[in-house]
């Protein structure tokens, strides 16, 4: 069986499918960070950002693996590096090219195909998986995200303005929504989840009972 979990960011997509695969014991595939690991890979080999095939010849020349939640580039944990803000900033790069797209879109339906799989991203219902027995789309009001990433940081000791993190999800929605390739948008069948006020257990539990009515 495979779950798609689509979403923007800071909807609470990774937490929910991590601990919705621990619930129900299936695999679990976080899919933006491939496109991470690309783009971190891009940067070890200091291609040029302006040359799209660059980027592309790199994608085919790397090995990435998965357990769990962390990714593997050529067998080197890079989870967390892929998280910082310089491969944040570049990541764009690796999504929006049609020929990467295309090289990771195999490789999850690679994955996916060979066990019971809950894989999240923004393209896994549309793309990705469009014959998956369940696609759910989890959200949040931009206003409820920024919330949460202001308490993450002030959590982690780290700068936190509200009004920067705010803009700063409105402007990633927007551009996730109107990129050319793989459009954030929810599939036609997808179940809408609304999460503000949620937690992450509700989220979970309202997921695992449509599990059991599939």
């Amino acid at each position: 069986m495979i779950i798609t979990i689509d979403g923007p960011a800071g909807s609470g997509k990774s937490t929910v499918a991590s601990r919705l695969a621990e619930v129900l014991g299936f695999q679990y595939l976080r899919t933006g960070l491939m496109y991470r690991a690309v783009a971190l890979a891009g940067l070890r080999r200091g291609v040029d950002w302006n040359d799209p095939d660059a980027l592309v010849r790199v994608a085919k020349e790397i090995r990435l693996t998965f357990d769990g939640p962390h990714i593997f580039l050529d067998g080197e944990d890079v989870s967390t590096e892929v998280e910082t803000l310089r491969v944040t900033a570049v990541t764009k790069y690796s999504a929006g090219n049609p020929a990467i797209r295309e090289i990771l879109t195999a490789m999850q339906q690679e994955y996916a195909a060979r066990t019971n799989c809950i894989t999240e991203g923004r393209d896994q219902g549309t793309v990705v998986f469009p014959n998956a027995e369940l696609k759910i789309y989890l959200d949040a009001t931009p206003e409820e995200r920024a919330r949460r990433r202001f308490e993450q940081k002030k959590a982690l000791g780290e700068p936190a303005d509200y009004d920067e993190i705010l803009a700063g999800i409105v402007q990633r929605d927007f551009e996730d929504s109107t990129r050319e390739i793989a459009p954030l948008k929810p599939a036609p069948d997808a179940v809408h989840i609304l999460s503000d006020g949620m937690t992450v257990e509700e989220v979970v539990e309202k997921i695992r009972a449509m599990v059991e009515n599939e």
